[in-house]
């Protein structure tokens, strides 16, 4: 067994001791392998996969087909990282559909699973952590509700929003969950969140007072770059370099500069 491996109470130790978490979104072997080489905490198989890696319009397209193939992709890569994989749009609308679809991530390679919303499943989330299934919470900002909300609109700016975003948190930790993403979120109801939970909070737009924090992976490097949230760090620009490297290829196969002597067999 590895001795260096992350699991869940590791990172409840983590916030005791006033570490901070870091997280990231992986959807394939090498990019999982190279995280994991800098010391990344927990890999997040999201389902941004969606929009950073097939190309939907959102995350509301994405299949359990789909989260169990990229589970099981980065989950080859054996990272010492904690591998949490998202339950996709409407695979967890009931208790029977949350455990037969977690269990099917779990199978997959995942080592806990990844939810959005509050006290509308948290009788799912209940069952799942009875069943032996790690669950991160998600609240706030909900991807997968973009339909009833209208878009992408940052939580916690009223009364009520900030109310809300409180007392989703509360239900999740007194359901079990182990860790709460929160997303989108002003500030200071992030920070609120944070100082009153026993579980480590990652923040997504959410401030620097989380315990943690978690980016798209696409995003930070650079690969997506049609459009870029407010709450992105851009890290590096790969996606010129790779535009530079096709680019010079092309022209090397068209003047006949490649293959040269050093990549023929004689």
């Amino acid at each position: 067994m590895n001795e260096h491996k992350v699991n869940i109470h590791a990172l409840r130790a983590m916030k005791q001791r006033g570490e901070k978490l870091v997280a990231l979104t992986a959807y394939d072997f090498f990019t999982a392998k190279i995280m994991d080489e800098v010391g990344v905490h927990l890999i997040l198989v999201g389902d941004s996969v969606g929009m950073a890696v097939l190309g939907y319009e959102n995350t509301l397209p994405v299949t359990m087909e789909e989260m169990i193939h990229h589970t099981k992709a980065v989950a080859r890569a054996k990272p010492n990282a904690l591998v949490v994989a998202d339950l996709p749009f409407m695979s967890y609308a009931s208790v029977r559909t949350a455990l037969e679809n977690a269990g099917r991530l779990i199978q997959a390679g995942a080592e806990a699973v990844k939810v959005e919303g509050g006290e509308s499943i948290a009788e799912q989330v209940r069952a799942l952590v009875a069943s032996g299934i790690p669950v991160l919470g998600h609240i706030g900002l909900l991807p997968q509700s973009i339909l009833e909300t209208g878009g992408y609109k940052i939580q916690g700016r009223t009364p009520q929003s900030a109310e809300g975003v409180l007392r989703d948190a509360q239900v999740l930790e007194k359901a079990g969950v182990f860790a709460m993403v929160i997303e989108g979120t002003v500030t200071r109801v992030a920070e609120q969140v944070t100082k009153s939970a026993a579980v480590p909070t990652i923040g997504i737009g959410a401030g620097a007072h989380c315990d943690g924090q978690i980016l798209v992976s696409n995003d930070m490097l650079g690969l997506f770059t049609w459009f870029t949230p407010k709450h992105v760090k851009r890290y590096a620009n790969l996606s010129e370099e790779m535009r530079k490297a096709f680019a010079a290829y092309k022209r090397d196969v068209e003047t006949g500069k490649f293959p040269g002597a050093a990549q023929s067999f004689q």
